[in-house]
């Protein structure tokens, strides 16, 4: 399985558009889309204005079917406006919570 973790740094007083647009496409992620496993939306308790977006794919091949889907697109074009810095890091699952049976890498 492979992770991305977003670390989104927004503007001043965007908070409520940006959730307005990424609650949305990560519940359409988990529901629509086969090669997602989670997606969560973290927002940081000490770094006002600070999201970060944890997602689970079952592949790299998956998070780029994930830039496709129309719920992304519709995600991006609003949020790209608000963002006044992003940066990703990229992980191979090597293990995850035992309690969720469900998931495994």
């Amino acid at each position: 399985m492979y992770c991305i973790i977003v670390k989104t740094q927004l503007q001043p007083g965007v908070r409520k558009a940006f959730l307005d647009a990424m609650l949305p496409n990560a519940e359409a992620s988990v529901r629509d889309e086969p090669g997602c496993i989670a997606f969560d939306v973290l927002e940081a308790r000490d770094e006002p204005d600070t999201f970060y977006l944890y997602e689970i794919y079952a592949s790299p091949d998956a998070l780029n079917a994930h830039k496709e889907t129309p719920h992304y697109k519709a995600c991006r074009a609003v949020v790209n406006d608000l963002i006044a810095e992003q940066s990703v890091i990229r992980a191979d699952i090597t293990a995850l919570n035992p309690a969720n049976p469900g998931l495994r890498p």
